[in-house]
């Protein structure tokens, strides 16, 4: 067979080229560090890279949602820490202003030091996160949740946020609360909590508050000193609303009738006429109270669930009810005397019940902090497979790399001199 010049040049020219394609790719790879430079590499493993690289990028969002969660989690729980020490300063004040000892003059300096406690925990029921944004407004994170209403001495507040609560996706399969609403926070009660009395004084001239939908009367010098407390909880009665009035009877002497409210507001008769004597324990529904002091005929007692409907579950309510009282003159009267301490009683209740509703909230978030730690730990593990995969996938080989471009550098060479050597062959040189 004939083989021209042409064709044995043309053949040195491909060779020679071929050599120095596979001569570059290796280059390429050796400088990317990477095996599957382009797609056609290895068509199989840079599409299951891509994949890969995808759900790389999922995890990565995930584990950025979940530091934007963390700082919102441990901003309010920072604020509800604050709320908690607030709430228990406010108690020790009504311990101390509920002392005997103590004159008016002095009452009303404890009043102005918890008007202080008032206006702070305001500030932190409204408190915003690094963005502006209202920790505790529900999906209304763009104004103040909780607003003054006007109002003779302290001002009420009223919740004007929503009883949503804000989520954030931290993980394919977890949607976590990161902020709960105001409402849950200051204005509830925790489920376990247990029964709160109240009984109101309302003559004109005197101590009047007013602080219950439905009044309630209170002449008389009746003070309960100790209770309501939850003796039988599987009592038929037990988790309903009670009344506890006083009346005489035929001999003149108090004595008590107990009725369960229902709900559509009928009463029904559980003890009737019973004695009443001064400083001691009562018990019916499941529960018992300790009465002292002297009645008058119609004075009522009211006992409620907590978590009832109608029963105070507002933080600021029972602080401002705590300041009118305290801002009033006792006049030195038995019955305002027990008016003043029903009323310190029942706000000193309801701050226990709202400390434990903070507290509550605030281990919830505490949890809900350490899981987020969880998640990030399965988050780092995921994304470590997936670099590892990535890397098997794509990932340079460097001493089987190197080792395969001195070989095709010596390729390249063989090939070029090959073609010197080829292009020398000529009949003219043995003329």
């Amino acid at each position: 067979m004939r083989i021209s010049t042409v064709t044995m040049f043309d053949q040195s020219v491909a060779s020679m080229n071929r050599q120095q394609s596979d001569f570059l790719k290796v280059g390429q790879q050796i400088a990317s560090g990477r095996r599957v430079v382009n797609p056609s590499d290895d068509p199989q493993a840079a599409s299951r890279s891509v994949g890969v690289s995808q759900a790389m990028a999922v995890t990565q969002q995930y584990a950025d949602a979940r530091v934007t969660a963390r700082n919102s989690l441990a901003q309010a729980e920072s604020v509800l820490n604050s709320v908690a020490d607030a709430i228990t300063s406010a108690k020790t004040l009504l311990v101390q202003a509920a002392s005997d000892t103590l004159s008016d003059v002095d009452r009303q300096s404890v009043a102005s030091e918890l008007r202080g406690i008032y206006e702070t925990l305001i500030g932190q029921a409204n408190a915003t996160d690094g963005n502006g944004r209202y920790l505790f407004g529900g999906y209304q994170d763009n104004s103040p949740p909780f607003a003054r209403t006007a109002g003779e001495g302290v001002s009420g507040v009223n919740y004007v946020g929503d009883t949503n609560t804000r989520e954030q996706r931290i993980d394919a399969s977890r949607l976590m609360p990161v902020a709960d609403n105001g409402k849950t926070i200051f204005q509830s009660v925790p489920s376990g909590a247990g029964y709160v009395a109240r009984a109101e004084k309302a003559s004109p001239g005197n101590i009047s508050i007013g602080t219950q939908p439905d009044h309630v009367r209170n002449e008389g010098s009746v003070a309960f000193t100790s209770g309501p407390n939850r003796v039988d909880p599987n009592n038929a009665d037990f988790g309903k609303p009670f009344e506890l009035e006083f009346s005489s009877d035929v001999d003149g002497n108090p004595v008590y009738s107990v009725s369960v409210v229902e709900e559509d507001g009928t009463r029904t008769p559980i003890v009737t006429d019973a004695t009443y004597v001064s400083g001691r324990t009562v018990s019916f529904g499941g529960v018992n109270i300790t009465l002292e002091g002297t009645p008058v005929d119609g004075d009522q007692i009211q006992l409620r669930p907590a978590n009832n409907e109608n029963a105070n579950q507002d933080l600021f309510k029972s602080l401002k009810d705590a300041i009118d009282l305290l801002e009033l003159d006792q006049g030195g009267m038995d019955d305002n005397r027990a008016h003043f301490r029903n009323t310190v009683n029942t706000v000193m209740r309801e701050l226990d019940n709202s400390l434990d509703n903070v507290l509550t909230v605030r281990a919830s978030m505490g949890a809900r902090l350490n899981e987020l730690d969880v998640v990030d730990a399965v988050g780092g593990n995921r994304m470590m497979n997936y670099e590892q995969t990535l890397s098997d996938l794509v990932d340079l080989d460097y001493s089987k790399a190197i080792a395969e471009y001195s070989l095709r550098q010596v390729g390249l060479q063989a090939a070029q001199k090959a073609f010197v050597d080829v292009k020398g062959l000529s009949l003219f040189n043995f003329l």
